[in-house]
């Protein structure tokens, strides 16, 4: 069974940082390209940083770009989120995910981000 652990959320002043993690049990991921993406309160879910299989191309949303880093460590099923600069415009729950994976499919329950101003 798939499962997605997301940690490392809290709350934080602005121009602050935090290092979201998304472990990945049930199968291994190291040859998906992953995402982070995020939704906050009453908006729809969206796109913030991908990454190929290999780690070696990224992809990032313009509202995160040169602030966030996105990475992966294939031996541990693991990505990362390094989130520098936050602003409260970041407050929303994180998740993590195959790039391609739609809103059907499973996804796990997310990690909390508040930037307060």
């Amino acid at each position: 069974q798939v499962q997605l652990v997301e940690s490392g959320g809290g709350l934080v002043q602005a121009g602050g940082s935090l290092r979201l993690s998304c472990a990945a049990s049930g199968r291994t991921f190291s040859s998906d390209a992953m995402g982070w993406f995020r939704q906050a309160t009453g908006k729809e879910r969206e796109f913030v940083a991908g990454i190929s299989w290999s780690g070696g191309s990224t992809l990032y949303a313009d509202s995160v770009k040169g602030r966030f880093t996105i990475s992966r460590d294939n031996a541990k099923n693991t990505v990362y989120l390094q989130m520098n600069s936050l602003k409260p415009e970041d407050t929303a729950v994180y998740y993590c995910n195959e790039l391609g994976a739609s809103t059907t499919d499973y996804w796990g329950k997310g990690t909390l981000v508040t930037v307060s101003s």
